[in-house]
């Protein structure tokens, strides 16, 4: 196989794909071996540098997926009649990120934390695609566990959970006290939007 033959097979089951698809999986409909993927993915990006293009590859800790750059996602949205983006509430931030920095973790976990029901916005941030069901504890009652998506590594421009920026303090798990310590740091230092979106635009959807 020719590399601009390879390349143009990553694009088009990228773009057919739409959501994001695991690298092995990418490989397999490929034909093509797990060092090649890299190489291919390198220069499609490249191919797309260079010709100022709308389009580029994001990675997604071991995911790939094709996606129209974020300068000129409102076109597209305008294009696709959808609804405006709105940011996250308070609340949705708070959960989202307890379970960012402890996943997985139970919705007793998280209302533990933040001393109050958190069921509705756990469930509404799994509409959201932010959150995801990942399996059930090995403890009396074998409630739900949930972790972050692909997608909220989209919506935060995130490569994998390990870009996460560190909170003062925190080890292998964070408290909520920690959490509020660092969200009124942010708050202090900028005044600038909020990153985190619901929606993101992949190419061929």
């Amino acid at each position: 196989m020719k590399l601009n033959e390879g390349v143009s097979i990553i694009e088009s089951i990228l773009f057919a794909h739409g959501d994001p698809i695991e690298a092995e999986k990418l490989c397999q409909a490929a034909g093509i071996e797990a060092d090649m993927l890299e190489k291919l993915i390198n220069l499609l990006s490249d191919r797309y540098e260079s010709t100022a293009s709308s389009l580029q590859i994001m990675k997604l800790g071991n995911c790939y997926q094709l996606a129209v750059r974020a300068e000129y996602s409102e076109y597209v949205r305008a294009a696709l009649e959808t609804k405006k983006n709105t940011p996250l509430s308070p609340a949705a931030m708070e959960v989202l990120t307890i379970i960012a920095y402890n996943q997985p973790v139970t919705k007793g976990f998280v209302e533990h934390v933040r001393g109050i029901d958190s069921s509705s916005v756990v469930n509404s941030l799994v509409e959201k695609n932010l959150l995801e069901e990942a399996g059930r504890l090995d403890v009396p009652g074998k409630p739900i566990a949930y972790k972050t998506t692909p997608a909220f590594l989209r919506s935060f421009q995130l490569s994998s959970l390990d870009d996460l920026p560190p909170l003062p303090g925190s080890e292998s798990q964070v408290s909520f006290d920690e959490i509020l310590i660092s969200k009124d740091e942010e708050k202090n230092e900028s005044e600038e939007p909020q990153k985190g979106n619901t929606e993101d635009v992949p190419a061929g959807s």
